[in-house]
């Protein structure tokens, strides 16, 4: 998953933010839109960190939805290749 995906259906992924960023409103959901800096910036103005973690936070769920994602036969050949 890369962020021009989650851009392309942040309809679809909002309620997984809404799930890892409780303080995170209604509002500030529909502005950040899918876009990496403007939900780096709502995660580091409602948790009160420094913009590097927030950085770190967002890519990690990031990550999480790209294994949410793939489907388990991806993983097994991906495991098989190595």
């Amino acid at each position: 998953m890369n962020w021009d995906q989650i851009q392309g259906k942040w309809t679809q992924f909002k309620g997984s933010a809404r799930q890892k960023w409780g303080k995170l409103t209604d509002d500030d959901l529909d502005q950040i839109a899918g876009r990496r800096e403007t939900l780096v910036g709502k995660i580091q103005e409602r948790y009160g960190i420094m913009k590097e973690e927030a950085q770190k936070r967002a890519d990690e769920w990031c990550a999480a939805l790209q294994d949410a994602h793939t489907p388990a036969h991806a993983h097994e050949q991906h495991a098989g290749r190595r």
